[in-house]
């Protein structure tokens, strides 16, 4: 080649090399589960992790490390804000310790379209990003209720003289209607149960089965109340550090999770059903009884969220609407 030549060709490679785009490498993020792998609160996001790895494929890719089994429930938020984890699926009733207004999420039930629109999400997500070092990516399963379960019949809605498991959910309504409150992290449950530590626990109506729990419940305190948040987070330096491009396709598949939720009527219906089958007796002290019930436990509620959360509380029950 003559000396001509190769510096044509050095040329041309250089002006390739100038117009060639810059092409990011995958980014692999690491996330953890606070609900056992498989189980009605886990499934959902392992859905969503399947569609991020198949919409992201050689742009990002989520690597699923599992659940209590790989980190205990009450230390997913801690991982997120530190970034031992990048990404989580938890609710917020495991992280109050970290952000006292999280213990309202429970308070609202929009749906997230809505949420998303009125300022609710953007609000929420100025107290995970200041307080939790975190995005907040989406919610799921607005509409699960919860309730009380039990094992002694009460001749009333009171739980004076019973012990019930708790953790931020219900605390303060167990201890208005008078039951000793008892925190511990799923997996002891069971056990509880069966020794007669507790004698009862709140739960959603949907998920008892996946951790056999109904093999030693016999009894559901109606009404159903506040709603289940199970909410994904994304630690903020990582969030910060991924393109545009990685973003969306989180963003999209956030979306999309949310939709999800179109599913959980069938899903709850299904639930009681199946409670009663498996002979799970509904106590229901009626619609006047009830409404006194979901006015306390909202209330109590409240009053908690705003007494340990008082220049940010009132704005989140404003935008709760309740």
């Amino acid at each position: 080649m003559s000396v001509k030549n190769h510096t044509g060709v050095l040329i041309v490679s250089s002006l390739l090399a100038w117009s060639a785009p810059a092409f990011p490498q995958e980014v692999t993020l690491r996330a953890v589960t606070a609900f056992a792998e498989g189980t009605q609160f886990s499934k959902n996001f392992e859905r969503f992790i399947e569609k991020v790895n198949a919409d992201g494929k050689g742009v990002i890719k989520i690597n699923y490390i599992g659940g209590p089994r790989a980190m205990p429930p009450f230390e997913v938020g801690n991982a997120v804000r530190t970034r031992v984890v990048d990404i989580a699926n938890v609710t917020g009733a495991f992280y109050t310790n970290l952000m006292p207004e999280a213990d309202g999420f429970k308070l609202i039930s929009k749906p997230m379209t809505e949420q998303r629109k009125n300022g609710t999400w953007e609000f929420i997500n100025q107290l995970h990003t200041q307080k939790l070092n975190a995005q907040y990516l989406a919610r799921q399963f607005h509409n699960v209720p919860f309730h009380i379960y039990l094992n002694k019949k009460p001749d009333k809605l009171d739980l004076s003289g019973l012990k019930i498991r708790v953790t931020p959910v219900y605390k303060d309504i167990v201890e208005a209607l008078g039951g000793t409150a008892i925190t511990t992290a799923p997996g002891e449950v069971y056990t509880a149960l069966e020794r007669g530590v507790v004698d009862g626990y709140g739960w959603p109506v949907s998920g008892i089965f996946d951790l056999g729990w109904e093999k030693v419940t016999k009894y559901r305190l109606e009404p159903a109340f506040y709603s289940v948040e199970v909410n994904v987070l994304v630690n903020l330096d990582t969030w910060k550090g991924l393109t545009d491009a990685q973003r969306k396709v989180l963003n999209d598949a956030a979306l999309w999770l949310e939709g999800l939720d179109e599913e959980n009527a069938a899903v709850v219906a299904s639930e009681r059903d199946r409670q009663t089958k498996a002979g799970i007796q509904a106590i229901d002290f009626g619609p006047e009884e009830s409404k006194k019930f979901l006015e306390k436990a909202n209330e109590v509620a409240w009053q908690s969220v705003i007494r340990r959360a008082p220049e940010t509380g009132p704005r989140l029950r404003q935008l709760a609407g309740n």
